[in-house]
């Protein structure tokens, strides 16, 4: 079976690479990436695709039409690839890459005949709220960021739709995804916990729906092979941990694996805030990149309390709680523990 996984050097991509060679017997994999494997930050990703002779990297950007073809016939394509980070970019930088990826993707595999596909939205579609949404709630994105994966999902399904019998898809909107060679918002999290530097601002109490880059992949696929005997052809399904951890678990289940004592301080929220604009007042202008931005300061005490509603109903067997996903992530990659 061969695989082509768009995004593929990155954080889902490189560890969904690894778990179709390793778990699902996969022959080999295509990961498409406009950067090179070396250009990646981090080494643990590196090392995880570049250990394994059977991927294959393939240098493309989506935001073009794809020419690159297979010598072998294609089983399966992941559509990872996608402008994530925010604050980061500008609006158009969103919809241009995904939703001109989406496209491109979606044309792509209808040259190479490629009956299944998975595509990595994400919650953001739901918009900000503290309200518990599910697959059932109505999505009113409030970014451009979440805008744009809502858009590309729809890009997807008619793909699906022009050949409802026999194509199949999966569309899966995780929350923060969290593991090695991560670099992001958990990552950040562990070390100021870590480091003292990590303080409540009255968000003890707030949710953050996550889930562990291993359990996203066992999903994805568990919800792709249910569809080889049931209906419908399309599925679209919240990931997370159920209920999403409080900032609090987050913090006291990182002392506890760490094996580390922390008395966590807690500062206002409004002066924090105001500390934010005034060093992103300086910063801006020098091009400076710091983690204070105003606009994940206000992420941190917003809850995105999104329900994984469809694994639940339909009995998902989970691999991970939060104790274990963070202790399996010490264990192979303790550095990032440090």
């Amino acid at each position: 079976m061969i695989a082509v996984i768009f995004g593929g050097t990155g954080f889902i991509g490189s560890f969904f690479a690894r778990f179709l060679l390793d778990e699902q017997g996969f022959d080999k994999v295509y990961v498409v990436d406009h950067e090179a494997l070396e250009q990646k930050a981090s080494a643990f990703r590196r090392q995880l695709l570049s250990s394994s002779t059977r991927t294959e990297v393939v240098l493309w950007d989506v935001r073009k039409p794809i020419e690159w073809m297979p010598a072998e016939p294609v089983d399966l394509i992941a559509n990872f690839a996608a402008v994530h980070r925010e604050p980061g970019h500008e609006d158009v930088e969103y919809y241009e890459t995904n939703l001109l990826g989406a496209e491109n993707v979606c044309a792509w595999a209808d040259k190479v005949g490629c009956k299944r596909m998975i595509f990595t939205s994400s919650i953001s579609p739901y918009g900000p709220s503290d309200a518990v949404k599910d697959e059932r709630s109505l999505p009113v994105p409030a970014t451009a960021y979440g805008g744009s994966k809502l858009v590309a999902e729809k890009i997807h399904q008619i793909w699906q739709a022009r050949d409802a019998a026999s194509r199949r898809l999966v569309i899966v909107r995780p929350g923060v995804v969290f593991g090695p060679g991560e670099g992001g918002n958990v990552s950040r999290l562990i070390k100021a916990v870590l480091h003292r530097y990590f303080f409540y601002m009255g968000n003890r109490a707030t949710r953050k729906a996550g889930t562990y880059v291993k359990e996203l992949c066992s999903a994805m696929w568990w919800v792709l092979q249910r569809q080889e005997t049931e209906e419908p052809r399309v599925d679209l399904f919240n990931m997370s941990m159920n209920p999403g951890p409080s900032i609090q678990e987050y913090v006291e289940v990182v002392c506890k694996v760490a094996a580390v004592k922390r008395r966590v301080p807690a500062i206002s929220y409004p002066l924090l805030l105001a500390v934010a604009y005034i060093i992103e007042t300086v910063a801006k202008p020098l091009g400076i990149k710091h983690p204070f931005s105003p606009v994940r300061i206000r992420k941190l005490v917003r809850s995105n309390n999104i329900l994984p509603t469809y694994l639940v109903e339909r009995d998902y067997p989970y691999q991970y709680t939060l104790e274990s996903a963070f202790a399996d992530w010490k264990r192979s990659c303790p550095q990032e523990w440090q």
